[in-house]
C-alpha cells in the first residue's frame, strides 16, 4: 500500500471536533507521496478510543506517523505504544502525558487554560446501560475559546458540528506513553486557551521532543494548516525508512 520511503499518515483528532479539522492537510500529504487516513475518534474513555485507533494501526503495513490533535494526541499516545511501525508521532497543540497523569491534572499544572470553563455537562447512555457526563463547549463561546484566528464563519459551523467529549477521557490517568520510545515532534500554539503554551514547553522538553511554535489558537488544524502539514512531513522525512 505504500511507496518506497513514504510512510502512512494517520491523523487523529480531539474534543469537541471531528476528522474534517484535518482537510487542509489531507491534499498535501498526499501530493507528497503518502496515504492519509483521518480516524473517526470515539471520543468516549482514553483506553477504549486507544484501543480502537490501535486496531486501525495493526491493519496498516509498513511505516506509519501519527498526528494527534489535542486529545487526540494522549489517544496516540496509547495507541502507538509498542507498534514498531509507528516511526514518529507529532503532537499538535496536544498532550504528551506521562503515564499516571491525567489531562485534568496536566492543565490544572499551569494557568491559561480557559476553555473547560466554556465546557457544558450533558449525560449520554453508555454500552452497558448506565448514564454517563460528558462535555461540550458553549457554543457562544465556542469561537473565541476554541478557534480565535479561525474564519468566523467557520468557527460558528465548528461549534455546531463539535462533537462531546466523555467526562471520563479527561479525568482518566494515561495507562501509556508512545514518546517515551518513539521519536515525537511538538506543534505549540501560542495563542491556545485550552492547551497552554507553557504546559506544551514543559511537556516537550520532559519528552525530549522536537519543538515548533507558531502564533494559532487550539483550532490551529484549520487556522494554519500549512504548518501542520510541514511539521508532518518533516516527522515523515526524519523518520522514512
Amino acid at each position: 500500500m505504500s511507496t518506497t520511503g513514504k510512510q502512512t499518515i494517520v491523523l487523529v483528532h480531539g474534543a469537541y471536533a471531528d476528522s474534517s479539522s484535518w482537510n487542509g492537510s489531507v491534499d498535501a500529504l498526499q501530493a507528497a507521496g503518502h496515504r492519509v487516513i483521518a480516524v473517526a475518534n470515539p471520543l468516549r474513555g482514553l483506553e477504549s478510543d486507544g484501543d480502537y485507533l490501535r486496531s486501525v494501526l495493526e491493519t496498516i503495513e509498513g511505516p506509519i506517523v501519527v498526528a494527534g490533535h489535542s486529545y487526540g494526541g494522549s489517544v496516540m499516545s496509547h495507541a502507538s505504544d509498542g507498534n514498531p511501525n509507528v516511526t514518529a508521532l507529532v503532537y499538535v497543540a496536544s498532550f504528551l502525558a506521562e503515564v499516571g497523569e491525567s489531562l485534568l491534572e496536566l492543565v490544572e499544572k499551569f494557568p491559561g487554560a480557559e476553555l473547560g470553563g466554556a465546557a457544558v455537562p450533558t449525560s449520554y447512555r453508555a454500552a452497558d446501560g448506565t448514564t454517563q457526563p460528558e462535555l461540550t463547549i458553549d457554543p457562544e463561546r465556542f469561537p473565541a475559546l476554541f478557534a480565535g484566528d479561525v474564519d468566523p464563519d467557520v468557527a460558528r459551523r465548528m461549534a455546531v458540528t463539535q462533537r462531546p467529549l466523555a467526562l471520563a477521557a479527561f479525568t482518566a490517568p494515561a495507562t501509556r506513553a508512545a514518546w517515551r520510545s518513539i521519536e515525537s515532534w511538538v506543534l505549540l500554539a501560542r495563542q491556545d486557551l485550552a492547551v497552554p503554551a507553557e504546559l506544551v514547553r514543559f511537556m516537550t522538553q520532559r519528552a525530549d521532543a522536537h519543538l515548533t511554535e507558531v502564533d494559532a489558537s487550539h483550532a490551529v488544524t484549520v487556522s494554519q494548516p500549512g504548518a501542520v502539514t510541514e511539521l508532518i512531513l518533516e516527522a515523515a522525512r526524519a523518520t522514512a525508512r
